[in-house]
């Protein structure tokens, strides 16, 4: 158990051990208020709840930081668009905020002020999982004894009808795109692979004997730059290529190196 004690100051310093044994103190002006958290603390030493203060008195801006270096497992536009999020939504709102500051109700109210300034619902549901997947790792790392953006209820996505082109439109589309993108139409039409998926096909990926293309590789555009990861789910697949495709493919195919 901790003691309270009056200083010659006039001082109240209230004393407890941490759980490695430590000693710390606080000093408080009257004693009910050194009474007071000297409780709340022995109460999180008893839950198990107790945090290291000095941990918890991070900023989120240098807290974010910390997060997202250790993001290695994001495909890059992932990693580039919760590289967004923080810069654009997280941080204005957080910035000098410690971690130990953060309460509940303070997420509860950011989540309203987004709604208020007219953000999609999906968009806010991502901002909020970016920002909670940070508070996951403070919590993990001994510097917050429980998530406070847990629990926050979110606006619901609306599910618009999904559109589905007739093949007389989707061919009225790809003369549309002129000769140059009519083929690529059609194959993003007729196969169901992504645009990135679709840029990033080889020759040597494509069988038109089995009329099978081999999804191996997603195209992805950042900062002006192409480069290459893979697919969404992270597994190759086998598409099929329709009968109406093959010999146009193939009028594209002599001259081309096996690695375009």
């Amino acid at each position: 158990m901790g003691n309270i004690q009056r200083r010659d100051n006039g001082k109240w310093r209230a004393r407890y051990r941490d759980p490695s044994g430590r000693e710390r103190a606080r000093h408080f002006d009257r004693k009910i208020d050194a009474e007071r958290w000297l409780i709340a603390v022995e109460n999180t030493k008893h839950r198990g709840e107790w945090i290291d203060p000095a941990l918890s008195r991070i900023t989120v801006s240098d807290w974010s930081t910390r997060w997202f270096q250790g993001q290695s497992q994001l495909k890059p536009l992932t990693r580039e668009r919760y590289r967004n999020i923080v810069r654009v939504q997280i941080l204005p709102e957080w910035e000098r905020h410690r971690l130990s500051a953060i309460t509940h109700a303070d997420v509860v109210a950011w989540v309203a002020k987004l709604q208020a300034d007219g953000y999609a619902a999906a968009t806010i549901r991502q901002v909020h999982r970016v920002f909670s997947l940070m508070l996951v790792l403070a919590v993990r790392d001994g510097r917050l004894p429980r998530n406070p953006a847990t629990g926050v209820r979110l606006p619901l996505p609306a599910k618009g009808e999904p559109v589905f082109l007739s093949a007389l439109q989707v061919e009225q589309l790809a003369r549309a795109c002129g000769p140059d993108y009519d083929l690529f139409v059609r194959v993003l039409a007729y196969t169901g692979m992504r645009w990135g998926e679709a840029t990033a096909v080889r020759v040597r990926r494509v069988d038109l004997m089995r009329r099978r293309i081999e999804v191996v590789h997603t195209a992805i555009e950042l900062e002006g730059q192409m480069t290459y990861g893979t697919p969404k789910t992270h597994q190759a697949r086998s598409v099929p290529i329709p009968r109406s495709l093959v010999d146009d493919l193939a009028r594209t195919w002599p001259g081309r190196h096996p690695m375009t």
